[in-house]
């Protein structure tokens, strides 16, 4: 409506002022269109080629808000809750407990694991013991060993002198002795060898793995109670004693971190406004939680990609046709002075300007008249667009508490 008054005042009000006052004629509401068809007719043109420049070079959007993060309350496992620490809607800090699951298996492994360890540290005793039993079995062999052999020495030299007291069966009985000692001697020092191998290296092995058995099963039990991962307020936690939760379909509510939100606004422009949407543009935005009031921003980012064009790998190919709804162009916009938007709820709807800027070009850029028109042309415009943003900061309240019927 703004922009049809302004281009009447151009063409049709300038065109009845002629017809009525210099050339005389007398227009009805039955003669008003042949009487100022070039004026109307202009004027339609010219508003619609007003409206498509404010709109084209001056963007605007109703798809607007300050999108806030979420945090799911999800256990690392599926189990039935057996103790509640806070309360819905209540303030928590990073690391506090919020629930616990039944760990009583958990419970039991780390028990028996420190269970087993104690065992280990007792064969570690026993061992020590056996090492000495197998030292004394190692000087028993030897000694039984020496004695044999310092008899078969004795009775091998009286053989050989030939003394008649020393038969040659004895010596073979001898023989026989001593290769049975050092046989015994043997297997003596493999028992040494195999009761310190298992106090130097099959003992701590042993307890190792149950340390680490230990640790694992102490990890899963710290993972039976959920805590807060950030700072922040607990939301739609209605979890009670023996509700089963799981990390897939059963979380127990959600956590709102601190700060989320309120320091920028999510615009989504049409598609046709990807060649005119740049870092840098000064904008402004009205929300309904801020009635009345205009927040000054500029454009921090632009996203070089549409959402709706994302596909996932699959079984199948993806035919095109499926996207049915054409995406918006993501713009992040942040306010243009410190604290623009610290009273701006997390999650409200704005809507947002964006105006384009040619005065650098207009002051650097040796350019040609019709150019240099163009772009006065363009930048003045933008005033149009910023006077239909206020108009709507005045009606949002009306339409909100009187129109829409709340």
């Amino acid at each position: 409506m703004l922009e049809l008054t302004l281009c009447s005042m151009l063409t049709i009000l300038p065109d009845y002022l002629v017809r009525r006052f210099l050339q005389g004629r007398k227009i009805t509401f039955f003669s008003v269109w042949y009487e100022l068809r070039w004026g109307i007719t202009g004027c339609l043109i010219l508003t619609i080629l007003l409206i498509t420049t404010i709109f084209y070079f001056h963007p605007s959007t109703t798809s607007a808000t300050s999108a806030f993060r979420t945090v799911p309350i999800l256990p690392e496992t599926t189990g039935r809750v057996t103790e509640i620490y806070v309360e819905a809607s209540a303030e928590v800090k990073k690391g506090q407990p919020l629930f616990k699951v039944d760990s009583t298996e958990t419970e039991a492994a780390v028990e028996y694991a420190k269970r087993r360890i104690a065992e280990i540290d007792a064969q570690s005793i026993m061992a020590q013991a056996d090492i000495a039993v197998a030292e004394g079995q190692v000087q028993q062999a030897e000694n039984a060993r020496k004695q044999i052999a310092d008899e078969l020495a004795t009775k091998q030299e009286l053989f050989d002198r030939k003394s008649g007291t020393v038969s040659e069966r004895q010596l073979e009985m001898l023989t026989t002795s001593l290769a049975g000692a050092e046989g015994q001697l043997s297997a003596a020092r493999a028992n040494l060898e195999a009761a310190q191998i298992k106090v130097s290296t099959l003992l701590p092995a042993e307890k190792a793995s149950a340390e680490a058995s230990l640790k694992q099963s102490q990890v899963e039990l710290d993972k039976m109670v959920v805590y807060a991962g950030v700072d922040g307020r607990v939301e739609q936690f209605i979890l009670q004693i023996g509700d089963v939760v799981t990390p897939i379909m059963r979380p127990a509510g959600v956590l709102i971190p601190h700060g989320e939100g309120a320091r920028r606004l999510q615009a989504g422009f049409g598609q046709i406004e990807a060649g005119v949407a740049k870092v840098g543009m000064s904008g402004e935005a009205t929300c309904v939680s801020m009635p009345l009031k205009i927040v000054p921003l500029v454009v921090v980012r632009v996203q070089d990609y549409i959402a709706s064009g994302q596909i996932r790998a699959g079984e199948q190919l993806v035919d095109v046709r499926q996207v049915t709804q054409p995406g918006t162009l993501l713009v992040i916009l942040e306010p243009l002075y410190e604290g623009g938007l610290d009273a701006l709820t997390p999650g409200s709807n704005c809507i947002v300007n964006l105006y384009t800027n040619n005065h650098e070009r207009l002051v650097s850029e040796d350019l040609s008249t019709v150019t240099w028109f163009t772009l006065h042309m363009i930048d003045t415009v933008a005033l149009v667009h910023a006077m239909i943003l206020r108009v709507q900061a005045l009606f949002i309240p009306m339409k909100t508490l009187v129109f829409s019927g709340h």
